[in-house]
């Protein structure tokens, strides 16, 4: 077969333990894919389409994907949830899709060529061979290695299994596949880099979480402070603005020099400081540098190395961070039995430092870092008593007056290859009704968390409006960054805009919001009572039109100013 000259990647997007590629968010697989095919051939010709700019027209999308002589298909949530800024590609999809492109040489990679795809909690995943058969290859190794090898010499002498061993070829291909970006629907808006410090989970020695995949890519190995800067530099080159350093399963170990020798190595914040002040001098202008995963564990092990780590990170990021802690339970029982990080007085602990640390009023309306928590339902050993655990311990963090940023609940996906898979889904099944309590009582919590963090009239800054619904006659907004809040606004405001918003309700998942300012002549009644209550709503409208700004001011209180102008949204 001839080396390829024009190729197509298509972002079905992934959602792994460490890794997130759902738009706003770019992973790391389409960057690292089209830098080792330019690291091989610079001319070769590439173009990034995503899942749902495929869906528009499939017809479109099956007629353009037969033109190319390579298509690349990435595929992979293995810890589905609920998306805002797209879906992930679905079995159906890749079965249906690619029966039909027949032309290229067609390649699947991502967690569903190597571990399988489940469409939601509480089920197997797997790869049918319906789907197999639609491909010629299924990278079950890493993605750049297949690519590199395949470019140079060719299907016949590539190994799809193949490991890549050396970190300093993935940085390679990291800077050189980073204008594929460019190309990113979001570019220029809201897009969001990932960026990967380190492979794999310090806990691999002892064979990690039993429901957890990331330990399957063996011995932690690291990337380099100086590596990842260039990747981040060619990045904010290539037009990106905001960042998360995110594809790690505990950002406070990177750059420890017992990672990959013990299970629980000892943190190091030099080497934290020099990875996050060499972003922020290559990145001047960055807008967001966020984290993604922590381990309660380390926190609670190495004290005072994981704060002066943690005083790290405020340092230099930018405010409304979240920590995700993987707590998963609060029975020490299934603990025990899964192999997990923290019993759970030690994930207190760990909550209540980050609190401590991280709980700093913010430019944008949030705190600087605050954590978020994860719980994982229908692990070995879990019973009826698991979800009394369960609520006490949230119950618990709350009545303690602390913060958490969300907290998020999901059935256990069983991966082949964890030891979860020799249990399957016997007790998620057996506990669907107390999952579905468990459920509720989280989304009340998560509306008193979420309440306490943003007391009405609060605002919040830098919010990006994603999409209108006119069904629902909601506009949908959130900031950029790690698990951003959810905004509902019960008007229209077209994207793109960056704009600020006052929170005046709430829900388990999201809360409501208003765009200021106001046009305090226009807006409906109805809509500033939402803000101010109906007895100064209506004190407001029996003065208009208001002829001028001191006019305006005469009527309101002090606090109301930043809520309206004579020319701000009409809502």
């Amino acid at each position: 077969m001839a080396k390829p000259r024009r190729v197509l990647i298509l972002d079905g997007y992934t959602d792994e333990p460490a890794g997130f590629g759902v738009p706003p968010y770019i992973d790391v697989y389409p960057r690292y894919i089209a830098g080792a095919f330019w690291h091989i051939d610079k001319s070769i010709e590439i173009h990034y389409l995503t899942v749902d700019q495929a869906r528009v027209d499939i017809r479109e999308f099956v007629k353009k994907a037969n033109t190319y002589d390579t298509v690349v298909v990435i595929a992979g949530a293995v810890v589905p949830g609920k998306y805002l800024g797209g879906e992930p590609i679905k079995l159906e999809e890749l079965k249906q899709w690619f029966r039909l492109v027949d032309k290229p040489f067609k390649i699947l990679v991502g967690a569903a060529a190597r571990w399988g795809i489940g469409n939601e909690g509480g089920t197997v995943a797997s790869l049918p061979k319906s789907v197999k058969e639609n491909f010629d290859v299924i990278v079950t190794g890493d993605p750049e290695a297949y690519i590199l090898d395949y470019t140079r010499y060719g299907p016949e002498h590539a190994e799809p299994w193949r490991i890549v061993d050396d970190m300093n070829i993935v940085s390679e291909v990291a800077v050189k596949g980073a204008r594929i970006v460019r190309q990113h629907p979001n570019h220029g808006y809201n897009l969001i880099a990932e960026i990967e410090t380190f492979r794999s989970c310090s806990r691999w020695i002892s064979g990690g979480c039993s429901f957890c995949v990331t330990k399957l890519y063996g011995r932690p190995k690291q990337r380099s402070p100086r590596d990842i800067v260039r990747e981040v530099e060619a990045l904010y080159r290539a037009g990106v603005r905001h960042f998360r350093i995110g594809r790690q399963a505990d950002i406070l170990v990177y750059g420890s020099t017992s990672l990959g020798q013990e299970e629980w190595p000892r943190p190091n914040p030099r080497a934290l400081e020099q990875l996050f002040y060499g972003i922020r001098c290559v990145a001047p202008g960055l807008k967001t540098l966020h984290i993604d995963n922590m381990n309660a564990g380390t926190i609670v092990r190495y004290l005072d190395e994981s704060i002066e780590a943690l005083k790290v990170i405020i340092k230099y990021h930018t405010p409304g961070d979240v920590a995700a802690l993987g707590i998963e339970t609060a029975d020490p029982r299934v603990v025990k039995a899964n192999n997990l990080k923290t019993l759970p007085e030690e994930s207190l602990k760990a909550i209540e430092v980050i609190n401590h640390y991280g709980n700093r009023p913010g430019y944008n309306g949030l705190p600087e870092l605050l954590p978020g928590i994860n719980f994982v339902l229908g692990l070995a050993g879990e019973t009826a008593e698991t979800y009394r655990l369960n609520e006490e311990f949230i119950k618990t963090i709350y009545e303690r007056g602390l913060l958490l940023r969300r907290i998020n609940v999901r059935k256990v996906l069983v991966l082949p290859g964890t030891t979860m898979a020799r249990v399957g889904t016997k007790i998620i099944q057996k506990h669907r009704s107390l999952a579905k309590r468990f459920q509720r009582i989280v989304n009340e919590y998560s509306r008193r968390f979420l309440e306490r963090l943003l007391p009405r009239g609060s605002m919040l800054s830098y919010v990006y409006v994603e999409r209108y619904d006119a069904r629902l006659g909601v506009t949908f907004a959130r900031q950029a960054g790690s698990y951003p809040i959810v905004v509902e606004m019960p008007c229209r405001v077209d994207a793109p805009a960056v704009i600020r918003v006052a929170i005046y309700g709430y829900s388990g998942r999201s809360v409501r919001g208003l765009p200021v300012p106001l046009n305090a002549n226009t807006a409906r009644v109805t809509t500033i009572a939402k803000l101010l209550g109906r007895s100064r709503a209506a004190v407001i409208a029996s003065r208009r039109p208001f002829r001028s700004v001191e006019e305006l001011y005469s009527v309101l209180k002090p606090e109301e100013y930043r809520y309206f102008s004579l020319s701000g949204f009409t809502c």
